[in-house]
């Protein structure tokens, strides 16, 4: 469902990236491009930094931006609680003020993600029904790109929890990929039943027993398969999925290293990259994540995404494209609906703790 024409508000958190803010409103600049007119920008940062950066760009200054004076910027190096609580006036807490109270309907930022989270579960709160938020991730596969969640945001998960993601997940598919019935599969070592540990036999039974009805659950899936393309929702635990998600990272820049060593080991070779160099740019394409840049935090009352904090403004156009998408398609209203009718068959006694 398509939420009806209406003004669309953004809060940018302009002060998180490791870049400055000159590259995140630069990517605000590329995004503006491509969104519906009704959409507004509110900026949140230290007036002095971004004012001469939206009155030297002529799309910004042109266009329907406003900046929120922020007087402090919570550091990568600060602990997640005391870097909202004990800033209450940096660009990240008066963003998500502003979500909270329904001036913005969306919040990027490339800040700290512990504070990030942190806030928008003490400021936001979850989705009724939800336990725990989850971080998703895009990422390209052999075919097609898919969603792996928790990317990190909640390392200490039970069985449930992975349910209610791999509910979450699903819907997030759904929006961003244009799937109609994604495939889910639960991450482990090995695919025959008893694999795993008793976290993973728990959550295998309980995705069973929500199969069809809520989600398309294909079962147990291995690492090896994780970019085959076997499922379109890779769920597992925040710890699991951060270590899976920086070690995927890792491997990519130190292949890239080394390919690009060896093709400047000799003039035949350095020959061969030239007369090359359109397949690479093709591939480089095949597995840009820009247009994916930014990983939304699913399960709050609000649309929370984050963007790395090395996002160039390639990126950020992409992290505003998501914001947009979670907005116009009301994935919320649906998300709550899915968790309910889960929550209805897993737990039929209302939770007296959460």
């Amino acid at each position: 469902m398509t939420k009806p024409e209406a003004h669309i508000r953004l809060a940018i958190d302009a002060m998180g990236s490791d870049l400055g803010p000159n590259e995140v409103l630069e990517g605000v600049a590329l995004a503006i491009d491509r969104v519906p007119r009704n959409t507004n920008f509110i900026l949140f940062g230290k007036k002095k930094d971004l004012e001469p950066i939206v009155l030297s760009n002529s799309i910004l200054s042109n266009s329907k931006v406003e900046i929120v004076h922020c007087s402090e910027v919570v550091g990568m190096e600060e602990k997640p609680i005391a870097g909202i609580k004990g800033k209450k006036n940096s660009s990240m807490s008066l963003a998500l003020q502003s979500l909270k109270e329904g001036e913005a309907d969306a919040l990027l930022s490339c800040g700290n993600t512990g504070c990030l989270m942190a806030g928008g579960a003490i400021k936001l709160r979850t989705l009724e029904g939800v336990e725990r938020p989850a971080l998703c991730t895009i990422w390209p596969g052999r075919e097609r790109y898919f969603t792996l969640l928790d990317a990190g945001a909640n390392p200490h998960a039970k069985p449930f929890h992975i349910v209610q993601s791999a509910v979450l997940g699903s819907n997030y598919a759904r929006v961003a990929l244009g799937l109609v019935r994604p495939k889910v599969g639960l991450l482990t070592i090995g695919t025959e039943e008893g694999k795993g540990n008793e976290v993973i036999h728990e959550t295998h039974s309980m995705l069973k027993d929500i199969d069809g009805s809520i989600i398309n659950y294909a079962g147990l899936i291995e690492g090896f398969q994780i970019f085959e393309n076997v499922v379109d929702v890779v769920v597992c635990d925040g710890f699991v999925g951060n270590i899976v998600l920086k070690a995927c990272e890792s491997l990519s820049k130190l292949i890239g290293t080394f390919l690009d060593e060896e093709l400047r080991r000799n003039t035949l070779r350095k020959t061969g990259a030239l007369l090359s160099k359109g397949a690479f740019r093709s591939l480089k394409q095949r597995i840009n994540p820009e247009q994916f840049g930014g990983a939304p935090l699913l399960g709050l009352t609000k649309n929370v995404i984050k963007a790395h904090g090395s996002s160039n403004r390639n990126h950020i156009s992409g992290a505003v494209k998501i914001a947009l998408d979670l907005v116009q398609h009301d994935m919320l209203t649906q998300v709550s609906q899915d968790i309910q009718e889960a929550n209805e068959i897993l737990r039929p006694e209302p939770l007296t703790n959460r």
